[in-house]
């Protein structure tokens, strides 16, 4: 039962820090200007590099909070029940992904933008928020639980009788029976 709470609390609690990654990311991007058309909205500058931009942020920002989770996690599992800890680090990395970008997308916290050109007022507007490449929202959940299985992978190494081979003895001490000396 300490396994099923253990990984709801991971799930949930990462669910939370989605919304406020999604928050985070929408206050840091750009967006790319829009012009409005005859047809609707219009993609004012098609070179933009905003939406590529876009997508390098999400991954920064999830990045790192993935990162953070990964080593609070760690150090919570150290008390015990490690799989659930990592599995909730894994599914909650996705969820709060998932939830960073509808969050992103629905607040819009970038403000509008008017441009003269050629002596008449163009008012531009900046465009929704939204991920163009989806991979980016696997970095929170892989730098997560990578984290946590370095950081498991130097403490078993530490803790290792492998580290100091032979028990730590000399294997040509005195009670080895080798005489190094030839006689």
């Amino acid at each position: 039962m300490r396994h099923a709470r253990d990984f709801a609390v991971t799930v949930l609690a990462l669910g939370i820090l989605g919304v406020v990654a999604g928050v985070l990311w929408s206050t840091l991007a750009p967006r790319p200007p829009y012009v409005m058309t005859g047809q609707g909205p219009l993609l004012a500058d098609p070179s933009t590099q905003a939406l590529i931009a876009d997508d390098g942020l999400f991954a920064a920002v999830t990045g790192v909070i993935g990162l953070a989770c990964g080593a609070v996690g760690y150090s919570l599992s150290r008390r015990g029940r490690p799989l659930a800890i990592v599995l909730g680090l894994a599914a909650g990395g996705l969820l709060g992904s998932y939830l960073a970008s509808l969050t992103g997308g629905a607040v819009n916290l970038a403000p509008a933008a008017d441009v003269v050109a050629s002596g008449t007022s163009v008012s531009l507007f900046p465009g929704p928020l939204a991920l163009t490449a989806t991979g980016v929202m696997f970095a929170w959940p892989t730098l997560a639980v990578g984290l946590f299985f370095v950081l498991e992978g130097v403490a078993g190494y530490r803790d290792s009788p492998l580290r100091t081979p032979f028990g730590g003895r000399d294997p040509y001490g005195p009670l080895s029976g080798y005489d190094i000396s030839g006689h």
